[in-house]
């Protein structure tokens, strides 16, 4: 039992002893509490003076930033009051200055109106006074004028009893003798100047007759440009054509020239401007059809031999044409150049043949007139020498042949009449206006050139209707291809002397107004027809 008791004291005595500890270091707690808090509160303190002092300074600097301000605005609208000030005193002594302007100019207006209405007053008194004198002088004047009407009239009646003819029968009389007078000194004219041509009969006869015929109008016609190969039947066109087309690529590629097969029967059309090309491919297909042998190898062998036949074919057509016209001395190349004219043509005109015909028409013409016949035949026959080209050109053929005349060493009379025969240049000797002339005769006659028929038959119609349109005509007729109009004319409207000037007239007409190849002969009949009856 006593060491329970012991044990409950020792309980107790641990209690209180544990109670007296905890209540030690609670209150030692409390103390450092309490000093940290006086700390925090001495530094709230502290910051709170250091707030206080800058809020201070902020507000002593805002109040002197303040009076900056102010002072400064101040001064700055005090220099505003100042400028608009100036400013506006500157504007009203602008306007006082353009015031005192203004009523200047209008003080000097004012003066000047009154010195223009004093002069005005003076001019309109020295007016009236000039008007005045004016009037006095018509009046004077009517005087005369009524004096004189009856001095003239007198002196009329006079004359009327002295001559015993009237005013009327006077001016007629005298007409007819001023008519009469013109006539004879017309007619006197007229025969000194027939006189003076009958004297220079043989120089005159030869420029009209040159300038007379040297008109040309030439209507444009489709030029052939075209050959057909003809074929034995269509099933040559497979083999021509080739497998994938190679055949015929290897024909256009070594001729230059289009081959084209349609669905036209037993026929291939050769298309190029190049007539020479066109023979050579032609030729060459009528070797490879014949051989029968066609592939682009044997293809490419026959046109060769083509090509340099046709050269030597050139050639020898050139040699034979100059030998046949009696041309010598004349340059290889030229020679190439005439050979080559065979295969060209013009309007439907073959080159060479025309180109012989000028040469001919030419010597003729020269011959005739009494100049070299020989040079104009030369002239003639390389006067179109520029429509061959190898290569192509802009120039117009007439200068180009005569270029190549030049270059070639052609007579200058001859390489002139080349270049000018189209008018390209101008014509320096007789030899020129031949070579045009002759051309003109050549490409105009009937049958020489195609052309389409609807506006041949077209100018047929205006040259009957030309006619038709005059008084008198009764029919009109176009004969030999539109190279003559006969005109019938009524004999009891037109006489003897009106059909010559009818015939003039109506060839003029046809000079201005219409266009047509060579010359028209206007032909104007008319006859007296007596009829009578036997019953």
């Amino acid at each position: 039992m006593e060491w329970i008791f012991a044990l409950i004291g020792g309980l107790i005595v641990g209690a209180l002893i544990a109670y007296i500890f905890t209540k030690k270091n609670i209150s030692n707690q409390n103390e450092i509490l309490l000093e940290e808090a006086k700390k925090k509160a001495d530094e709230i303190e502290q910051i709170a003076i250091k707030n206080k002092l800058k809020s201070e300074n902020l507000l002593k600097n805002a109040e002197s930033e303040g009076e900056r301000i102010k002072k400064e605005k101040v001064l700055q609208a005090k220099e505003k009051f100042l400028e608009l000030k100036s400013q506006h005193e500157e504007s009203i002594s602008q306007k006082e200055r353009k015031t005192e302007e203004r009523d200047k100019r209008s003080k000097e207006k004012e003066h000047k109106l009154n010195e223009g209405l004093s002069d005005l007053k003076k001019k309109r008194k020295a007016l009236d006074i000039e008007i005045q004198n004016f009037e006095e002088r018509r009046e004077v004047l009517d005087r005369k004028i009524e004096e004189v009407n009856n001095n003239h009239k007198r002196q009329v009646d006079l004359l009327e009893k002295i001559s015993g003819y009237s005013a009327v029968e006077a001016r007629k009389e005298l007409m007819e003798s001023l008519i009469d007078e013109a006539k004879t000194k017309a007619q006197s004219h007229i025969q000194e100047i027939m006189d003076e041509a009958q004297m220079n009969a043989q120089d005159e006869a030869r420029k009209i007759v040159i300038q007379s015929i040297q008109r040309i109008g030439t209507e444009q016609a489709v030029e052939n440009s075209v050959s057909v190969f003809n074929l034995e039947n269509d099933d040559v066109k497979g083999r021509i054509i080739g497998r994938e087309g190679r055949n015929i690529r290897a024909i256009e590629a070594a001729t230059g020239v289009e081959v084209i097969v349609d669905d036209t029967p037993e026929a291939i059309v050769l298309s190029c401007f190049d007539p020479v090309r066109r023979e050579i491919a032609r030729l060459s297909l009528h070797k490879l059809v014949t051989d029968g042998r066609i592939h682009p190898g044997r293809i490419e062998e026959v046109v060769a031999k083509t090509a340099k036949q046709i050269d030597d074919e050139i050639i020898k057509i050139g040699k034979k044409t100059i030998i046949d016209l009696g041309i010598h001395g004349l340059n290889p190349e030229l020679v190439k150049v005439i050979g080559r004219m065979k295969y060209r043509s013009s309007y439907g005109q073959n080159l060479l043949q025309h180109s012989r015909e000028v040469a001919h028409i030419a010597g003729t013409l020269a011959a005739e007139l009494g100049l070299n016949a020989k040079l104009a035949k030369r002239a003639g026959l390389l006067h179109d020498i520029g429509k061959v080209p190898e290569q192509e050109s802009e120039l117009p053929h007439a200068i180009l042949g005569m270029q190549w005349a030049e270059r070639y060493g052609e007579h200058p009379e001859v390489v002139n009449a080349i270049g000018a025969h189209h008018d390209e240049i101008e014509m320096t000797s007789l030899l020129s206006p031949i070579i045009q002339v002759a051309d003109a005769i050549s490409g105009a006659r009937p049958g020489a050139r195609r052309q389409v028929i609807e506006s041949y038959i077209q100018r047929l119609k205006d040259l009957e209707s030309t006619a038709l349109g005059f008084d008198g005509v009764q029919k009109a007729y176009a004969i030999q291809a539109g190279r003559e109009l006969r005109v019938m004319v009524e004999s009891e409207k037109v006489d003897d002397t009106r059909a010559n000037e009818l015939s003039f007239l109506i060839t003029d007409k046809i000079q201005n107004e219409m266009t047509y190849p060579g010359q028209v002969k206007v032909t104007v009949i008319r006859e007296t027809r007596a009829i009578n009856i036997a019953r």
